[in-house]
C-alpha cells in the first residue's frame, strides 16, 4: 500500500471514518501509542507486539494502524501469516510488492517512513528468529514493525537486553462494558438488547460483532449462543479442526473451572497411555485462548461458552459423558483434601453447575474462585459486628455477638485485595449450642423448632444453620461473599458426622426459591422470622433423606437435565448423525436402558428413525427403549445368532452385576463372552442404522 504525499500529522479522528471508529472502539490507547510512534523520528518502539485470542480484534486494529500510517505519509507493508509460507523467501517476495528489497543490505521504502504490519504472526513461528535477527535489523532506523498474533513474544524478544528497550508488548483484552455499549450503539442495535449482549459475549469483539449482526437484521436474540454463531466463533478460536482426543480435551477444559493433568487423565479414560494426559495438557496450554492461573489452565471467557455450547449442540451424549468424568475427577479429591485445597475442589465442583437453565443464579461467576473464605480472627470481631449492624440493624449485631462468644469458630470472613474484611458468613451448630443461646436468637429458635417438629433429629444427630450472610457492598446479592456460602457450607457438611437438618437463612427468600429448590434446599415458610421488623426466610435440607454424596449426584443430574441441543427456532429439527455418532448413541442407549432420565437425552431421539416410530408424538425414553429392545430381539431371527442374543441380553436387558458374572452365567470363557457381546452390539447397531438410512418399514414390525 503506497503512501500519500507527506502532510501534517493527522489525528486519529481525522483518519478513521465512522465505520473504522465503530470497528475498533475501545482501542484508543493502542491507536494513540501507534500514532505517536509514526509521528516520531525515534525508533522507540521499533517493534510493537500485539497478542490476544482469536476474534479479539487484532486484524481490525492493524487496518486502523495502516490508515494512520498512510495518512502520515508512511509506506505500509501489510502481510498475513495465513497467506505466506513460513520462510524468509516468501516474506521477502511479499514485501517486494511495496518496497525495495535487495538480496543483501538495507530495505528501503518509497518514503522516509516505513511501517511493516504482520498479522497472524503465530503462523510464522518457524522463522521468528530470522524475523528478529535477519529482517527487522534491515529496515530503516525509523521504521515501525507491528507483529500481531495469538501468542506472546518468544523468549528471544524478551531475553535480549537490546530488544527489551525497542519492543513494546500490548495484550489485547475484551472491551470494557462501556466500550461494548458504545460499539453496539454504533452498530444500530436496539439499546434494550445491550445489557444482554454484553453479558453474553463478555465484551469479546468478535462475539459482539456477530451478535450485533443478528440483532440489526432482526434475528432472534437469546440468552445463550445460537448454533450459527457458535460455529463462526469456534472457527475463530480453533482454525484447525482438532482430532477426536483433542475435542475431548477441549470439552473438558470448557466444562472445568481449571484444567489439570489429573483431570485429563480421568477424562481421557483407561484407554489413555501414561503420557497422553501430559502431552494433551501441553497442547492445550499452547492454545492462544487458554490462560494459565495458579490452579491450572482455563479458556478465555467467550471461548469457554462457545466450546461448551458447541459440544452440547453437536454431541449431547458426548457432553454428558465428559461432564460426568470431569465431575468424578473433582469428587475423587474432595474427601482427601482439607482447608484451602478442599475449598479449591469445591469451587471446581460447583462451577460445573453454573449453566442450570431457567433460574436466576445468585453467583458472581466472574469472581468465582478468586476469594477464599477464611476463619475469622479475634481482631475481626468489631468489623464483623459492624457489617451485620449496617446491613441488618443493631439487634442483629447483638445476636451475632452472642454467637461469636459461644461459637467463634462458626464465623468466616471474605477479605478484599487490601486484606480488609468485606464480608462475613456465620455457620452455627445448633445441637452443640446451649438453650440460652438459641433462645436469644429468633432465627435459631425458628429452625430449631422446625427441625424438632418435622422428622426430629435422633440422638447423636446434628442440626446446623447458616445464620448470617453479609457483604459490604452487595449484602446478600451476587458477590464474593455470597460465592463463599456454598464453599463453607459444603465443607461443613462433609466434615459433620450424623448431619440431620441444615438450614440456610436469607433476607429475601422469595427471590431464590427456584434456584435453591434445584439444589434440593426447600423453602420452609413455617420457620420465617423477624428481627427488628426485618423478615427472613429459611431453606432446609434433610441429609438423612439424601446424604451429601447423593445430593452431589442430584446436582449433576439436574445440570444435565436440559435439552442440550441449541435450536435455531422453536420448530423441531431432525438430528443428522454420522455413522460413528449413531453407533455411539446406540451403545449409550444400551448402557442407559434401565434409566428413562438418561434415555431421554440420547441423540437418537432426534433421528428420523425415532421420529418415524413416534408418529405425531414427540419421541421419548419409552419409544427409544422399545426400539432398542426390538433391535436386540432381531438377533433371535437367526439360530446362529442365538449366542450373540444371549450375550447382549445378559449384559443389558437382564444384566448380571459384572461382565465376569455374565460370562459365568452363560458358561463361557470371558474372552468368548466378550467376542459374542461385541458382535451382538455390532449387529444391533447395523440393524438400526439400516433403518435410519434406508427406512426399512415399521421398526417394530420385525418382532
Amino acid at each position: 500500500m503506497m503512501s500519500s504525499p507527506r502532510q501534517d500529522q493527522a489525528s486519529i479522528g481525522d483518519v478513521l471514518d465512522a465505520r473504522r471508529r465503530r470497528r475498533i472502539v475501545g482501542r484508543r490507547a493502542e491507536l494513540e501509542l501507534f500514532a505517536s510512534a509514526v509521528a516520531s523520528d525515534s525508533s522507540d518502539p521499533a517493534v510493537l507486539y500485539l497478542h490476544g485470542p482469536g476474534g479479539i480484534g487484532k486484524t481490525s486494529l492493524l487496518s486502523a494502524f495502516a490508515e494512520v500510517a498512510s495518512a502520515n505519509a508512511a509506506a505500509v507493508v501489510r502481510l498475513d501469516g495465513r497467506d505466506l509460507a513460513a520462510s524468509p523467501g516468501a516474506i521477502l517476495n511479499a514485501m517486494r510488492q511495496v518496497v525495495e528489497v535487495p538480496d543483501v543490505g538495507p530495505i528501503r521504502g518509497p518514503s522516509d517512513r516505513l511501517v511493516l504490519l504482520i498479522d497472524s504472526y503465530e503462523r510464522l513461528a518457524p522463522v521468528d528468529d530470522w524475523i528478529r535477527e535477519g529482517l527487522v535489523p534491515r529496515l530503516p532506523v525509523a521504521a515501525i514493525t507491528v507483529l500481531a498474533g495469538r501468542t506472546p513474544p518468544e523468549l528471544g524478544w524478551r531475553a535480549d537486553p537490546v530488544w527489551r528497550d525497542l519492543l513494546r508488548v500490548v495484550t489485547l483484552r475484551n472491551l470494557a462494558p462501556a466500550d461494548s455499549h458504545t460499539y453496539l450503539e454504533a452498530c444500530g442495535v436496539d439499546p434494550t438488547h445491550h445489557d444482554r449482549l454484553v453479558t453474553l459475549t463478555h465484551g469479546h469483539p468478535l462475539g459482539l460483532s456477530l451478535c450485533a449482526d443478528v440483532a440489526v437484521r432482526g434475528g432472534e436474540l437469546r440468552d445463550t449462543l445460537r448454533p450459527d454463531l457458535v460455529g463462526d466463533l469456534v472457527r475463530g478460536f480453533v482454525d484447525v479442526v482438532p482430532d477426536e482426543r483433542q475435542r475431548i480435551v477441549l470439552a473438558a477444559c470448557a466444562q472445568a473451572r481449571v484444567t489439570t493433568e489429573e483431570i485429563l487423565r480421568e477424562v481421557l479414560g483407561p484407554d489413555s497411555d501414561a503420557g497422553e494426559a501430559h502431552d494433551r495438557f501441553a497442547w492445550l496450554q499452547d492454545l492462544s485462548f487458554i490462560e494459565t492461573g495458579p490452579d491450572g489452565v482455563f479458556p478465555h471467557d467467550l471461548a469457554r461458552d462457545v466450546l461448551d455450547a458447541d459440544l452440547r449442540w453437536r454431541d449431547a451424549a458426548g457432553y454428558t459423558r465428559i461432564f460426568r468424568r470431569v465431575a468424578a475427577a473433582i469428587r475423587g479429591r474432595l474427601d482427601s483434601l482439607h482447608d484451602r485445597e478442599q475449598q479449591r475442589a469445591i469451587f471446581d465442583l460447583k462451577f460445573l453447575f453454573r449453566n442450570i437453565p431457567g433460574v436466576l443464579s445468585p453467583i458472581e461467576w466472574d469472581a468465582w474462585g478468586q476469594h477464599h473464605p477464611q476463619p475469622a480472627a479475634p481482631e475481626d470481631h468489631d468489623r464483623v459486628l459492624d457489617l451485620i449492624a449496617a446491613a441488618e440493624g443493631n439487634e442483629a449485631a447483638r445476636i451475632a455477638a452472642v454467637w461469636w462468644a459461644a461459637q467463634p469458630e462458626g464465623f468466616w470472613v471474605v477479605r478484599d485485595r487490601s486484606d480488609h474484611v468485606r464480608g462475613v458468613v456465620c455457620l452455627l451448630d445448633l445441637t452443640a449450642a446451649e438453650q440460652a443461646h438459641r433462645t436469644a436468637d429468633p432465627g435459631a429458635m425458628a429452625v430449631w423448632n422446625h427441625a424438632h417438629g418435622h422428622r426430629p433429629p435422633r440422638p447423636g444427630e446434628v442440626v446446623t444453620q447458616t445464620r448470617f450472610i453479609v457483604d459490604r457492598d452487595a449484602y446478600q446479592g451476587p458477590s464474593p461473599t455470597l460465592n463463599a456460602v456454598p464453599i463453607v457450607t459444603l465443607q461443613r457438611q462433609l466434615a459433620t458426622p450424623n448431619l440431620a437438618w441444615d438450614y440456610l437463612t436469607m433476607h429475601d427468600p422469595d427471590a431464590w426459591d427456584d434456584y435453591f429448590a434445584l439444589a434440593d434446599l426447600h423453602r420452609v415458610r413455617a420457620a420465617d422470622f423477624e428481627v427488628s421488623g426485618r423478615r427472613f426466610g429459611v431453606f432446609a435440607h434433610d441429609y438423612r433423606e439424601r446424604p451429601v454424596d447423593e445430593l452431589i449426584d442430584l446436582w449433576i443430574e439436574r445440570s444435565l437435565a436440559q435439552d442440550p441441543t441449541l435450536q435455531t427456532g422453536s420448530e423441531s429439527r431432525l438430528q443428522v448423525l454420522s455413522q460413528q455418532e449413531f453407533a455411539d448413541a446406540v451403545r449409550q442407549a444400551l448402557r442407559d436402558l434401565p434409566r428413562a432420565d438418561l434415555l431421554g437425552r440420547n441423540p437418537l431421539l432426534g433421528t428420523r428413525l425415532l421420529q418415524a416410530k413416534a408418529g405425531d408424538q414427540a419421541p421419548g425414553a419409552a419409544a427409544l427403549e422399545d426400539l432398542v429392545r426390538t433391535a436386540v430381539a432381531s438377533l433371535g431371527q437367526h439360530p446362529r445368532d442365538d449366542k450373540l442374543l444371549r450375550a447382549v441380553e445378559r449384559t443389558y436387558l437382564d444384566p448380571a452385576p459384572t461382565q465376569e458374572a455374565a460370562a459365568a452365567r452363560l458358561g463361557l470363557p470371558f474372552s468368548t463372552y466378550r467376542r459374542h457381546l461385541t458382535q451382538g452390539i455390532e449387529r444391533v447397531v447395523g440393524w438400526l442404522w439400516d433403518r435410519e438410512v434406508y427406512g426399512g418399514g415399521d421398526p417394530g414390525g420385525d418382532r
